[in-house]
């Protein structure tokens, strides 16, 4: 029995990471960025559905520099579990976790007043505390304005902050389309306004950053001293037009397949109505399979009566509703379905495939959406 089988047995459903794609992503991002220019694999929302520890453990070993995070939870997660790399939070962390920072040797994201001025209180032990400034250069989200920069810069010198200053960094709201660049152009202008600030007030800063996985394709100038690469590592494209125009250049390989099995058989005849309110009849005699998932997986329940699944080499037709832990599928052309038959729910399957950017355009929302509500619970298998 091969590794992979024996790590599937027992298993009705599980996800597959493939670590040559990841490595050829990661080989084709450390080719669009300067030698001495820093990667951060982005690992926040469980490695966009890829598996927290996993994922970061193998991005580790290919040689990232840098793991960013969402919460001080997660920083904490891939300390516990042996991981040596710096770590950035950067989404908010609560006032009472801020001390977990530099006992685990982890960087903070300080995007506000009222967290810049609360570090006073930080119980550190002597170590040192890492932050880096969010500066909202534009997507008014998180972050200083840049005219709240000299503020900032008088709290930071008062020398009642004990506190490194170890980057600054922005993020780009229309970096993903290549036809209308002047949004994030005048976003680049106006962090280097705010790192201008910042050095002229006497601060150096270590590491700037500003791209994300399209501003690291479409922006060379805006990669300074680090990019932030999530959805490229997992060898998604973070919209259609920078895939449409950059697919021939950068080769991604998508990380993930999404499996299951064929749990029930059952022949119906023409008329018959499926699922939950019976909302679809058949309209022929036929062959029916259920599957053991539903939307409580990931399954979105958007792909009722539309959604496809591949058994066998063949398209098989989600009928009627999705179910909290149950699909049903038109099995009626598939050669040889039988109970246990392997179901490819994201992935290839022959010479067949149903990708994430798919299933996304049939549920009319975004591959990052569907990532990241693949529940964790389920396994992810190394392959």
């Amino acid at each position: 029995m091969t590794k992979k089988r024996s790590q599937k047995q027992g298993l009705r459903t599980w996800i597959e990471i493939d670590t040559q794609a990841l490595k050829n992503n990661y080989d084709e991002f450390r080719h669009l960025i300067a030698p001495k220019c820093l990667l951060m694999a982005v690992v926040k929302s469980n490695a966009y559905g890829h598996s927290l520890i996993d994922f970061s453990r193998a991005a580790e070993n290919l040689g990232v520099d840098w793991l960013g995070v969402d919460s001080i939870v997660e920083a904490a997660s891939l300390r516990k579990a042996g991981l040596h790399k710096s770590i950035l939070v950067l989404g908010y962390t609560l006032q009472d976790r801020v001390e977990n920072a530099p006992k685990n040797n982890i960087s903070l994201t300080v995007a506000d007043f009222p967290s810049l001025r609360n570090l006073k209180t930080v119980n550190r032990n002597g170590r040192k505390l890492k932050i880096h400034l969010k500066i909202d250069t534009g997507m008014h989200r998180q972050g200083f304005l840049v005219s709240e920069v000299p503020r900032v810069i008088k709290i930071l010198k008062s020398g009642s902050l004990p506190v490194a200053l170890e980057g600054v960094y922005t993020h780009f709201s229309s970096g993903k389309n290549p036809a209308f660049p002047s949004a994030t152009s005048d976003q680049i202008k106006e962090f280097r306004k705010a790192i201008g600030l910042l050095e002229s007030a006497g601060f150096k800063i270590p590491i700037k950053h500003a791209a994300a996985t399209a501003g690291t394709i479409l922006f060379p100038q805006s990669h300074f001293d680090l990019v932030r690469v999530g959805i490229g590592l997992q060898g998604l494209w973070p919209s259609k037009e920078v895939r449409g125009a950059f697919q021939r250049k950068v080769k991604l390989q998508p990380v993930l397949a999404w499996k299951t099995i064929v749990c029930q058989i059952k022949n119906l005849p023409k008329g018959a109505r499926i699922g939950y309110d019976l909302t679809e009849e058949l309209n022929r005699d036929s062959k029916v399979a259920v599957l053991p998932i539903g939307y409580w997986h990931g399954f979105p329940r958007a792909l009722s009566s539309i959604g496809k699944v591949l058994i066998n080499s063949s398209e098989a037709k989600v009928l009627g509703r999705v179910s909290m832990d149950m699909v049903s599928v038109d099995v009626t052309d598939v050669e040889k379905i039988k109970i246990g038959d392997e179901v490819t729910l994201i992935g290839k399957n022959g010479k067949l495939e149903v990708s994430v950017d798919d299933m996304a355009g049939m549920c009319s929302t975004s591959n990052y959406e569907i990532v990241t509500r693949l529940n964790p619970l389920m396994k992810r298998i190394l392959i």
